[in-house]
C-alpha cells in the first residue's frame, strides 16, 4: 500500500491563493452591492481603518506584531508603494475604460509574474506552467471578451497597474521569513488606508449609515483574507504553478453575481470557466505527478 502524499507547499500556495481569490470576489461584490452610495475614498478609508484594526487585534494576539519602525524597512516600503499604485493605476483604468477591458488587461498578471520571477529570481519555468498560464488567459479572454474599441490612453493605466503589481508580489517574495504574513498584511492595508485618505480629499463626504457601516465591516473581514492570502501564497511555492489560481477570481466574482445580483454569464463565458478550472485541474494534477515521481523515482535500468 502506497503511503499518502504529503501536500507540498506548491499545493499550499495554490490553496491561499485560491482563498485570497475568493476574499477579494466577496469584497468586491459587497462594495458594488451599494456603490454609487459613497465614494470610493469614503470605501477605502473606513473599510481600511477596519480592516487594519482587525488585522492588528489578531497579529497582537498571535504573536505576530513586530515594531512599528518594522514598516519602514526598504522592502516594505516598496511593497506598500506598489500596493498603493497599483490600487491607484487601476481605479482610474477601470473608471475610464469598459469593465471587460480593464478586468482582460489585469489578468495578464500570471504571466508577467511568472515571467519576471524567471528572470530576476531564476525560477525554472516548465513549458507545461507556462502554457497552463496562457491557456487559462484564453478562457479569462472568452470570458471578459474585451472590445478593441473601447481600449484608450487609460489602457496603460492598467498595464502600469500590472506592472506596480508584479513588484509588489516579487517584493513579497523576497521579504526575510521572520516578517510573519499576518504582519505584512497590516502593513498592506494601512498603505491602502492612507490612499483612502487622500482620495477623500478630492470628494465630497457622503453621509454614512449604519446599513453601510455593517456592510464595509463585513468587506474589511472578506479583505483580510484576500491581503493574507495572496502574501502567503506569494511566499512559498514556486510563481508558476501558483499563478493560474489567480483567473480563480472570475469564477468566484460570476457566482457571487448569480447568488446576489441575479447575473446569469451566457454560452461563451460557461465555456470560458470551464477552460479555467481545466486548467487549474491539470496544475493540479502534474504537481502530484512531480510529487510522486520525487518521492518514488523510477528504477533506472542498468545496460
Amino acid at each position: 500500500m502506497s503511503s499518502a502524499i504529503p501536500l507540498s507547499d506548491n499545493l499550499r500556495g495554490a490553496a491561499f491563493m485560491t482563498l485570497g481569490m475568493a476574499g477579494f470576489a466577496i469584497n468586491d461584490s459587497i462594495v458594488k452591492s451599494f456603490s454609487g452610495e459613497l465614494g470610493v475614498g469614503q470605501v477605502t478609508l473606513i473599510r481600511g481603518v477596519i480592516a487594519s484594526c482587525l488585522v492588528f487585534l489578531l497579529a497582537r494576539h498571535l504573536g505576530h506584531m513586530r515594531r512599528i519602525t518594522t514598516m519602514f524597512q526598504p522592502l516594505i516600503i516598496l511593497r506598500s508603494l506598489a500596493d498603493i499604485a497599483a490600487t491607484y493605476l487601476f481605479l482610474n483604468a477601470l473608471f475610464h475604460l469598459p469593465i471587460a477591458n480593464a478586468t482582460a488587461i489585469l489578468q495578464f498578471l500570471p504571466l508577467a509574474l511568472t515571467l519576471a520571477a524567471a528572470v530576476l529570481l531564476r525560477e525554472k519555468i516548465g513549458w507545461r506552467r507556462l502554457t497552463a498560464i496562457l491557456i487559462g488567459l484564453v478562457g479569462v479572454l472568452v470570458i471578459v471578451r474585451p472590445g478593441m474599441q473601447g481600449f484608450n490612453s487609460y489602457s496603460f493605466y492598467a498595464l502600469a497597474a500590472v506592472l506596480a503589481c508584479v513588484i509588489r508580489d516579487l517584493t513579497t517574495r523576497q521579504m526575510h521569513s521572520n516578517i510573519p504574513a499576518m504582519f505584512i498584511t497590516f502593513t498592506a492595508s494601512v498603505a491602502v488606508t492612507i490612499m483612502g485618505a487622500v482620495l477623500c480629499l478630492f470628494e465630497p463626504w457622503r453621509p454614512v449609515t449604519l446599513q453601510h457601516f455593517g456592510l464595509l465591516t463585513a468587506a474589511a473581514l472578506v479583505l483580510l483574507f484576500g491581503y493574507y492570502g495572496i502574501i502567503v501564497s506569494m511566499r512559498m511555492g514556486d510563481v508558476g504553478f501558483i499563478s493560474p489560481f489567480r483567473y480563480f477570481i472570475l469564477l468566484f466574482a460570476t457566482l457571487n453575481g448569480m447568488i446576489f445580483f441575479s447575473e446569469f454569464p451566457d454560452g461563451l463565458s460557461w465555456i470560458g470557466f470551464a477552460i479555467i478550472v481545466a486548467t487549474g485541474i491539470y496544475t493540479l494534477y502534474r504537481e502530484r505527478v512531480v510529487r510522486r515521481q520525487a518521492i518514488n523515482p523510477p528504477a533506472t535500468i542498468r545496460s
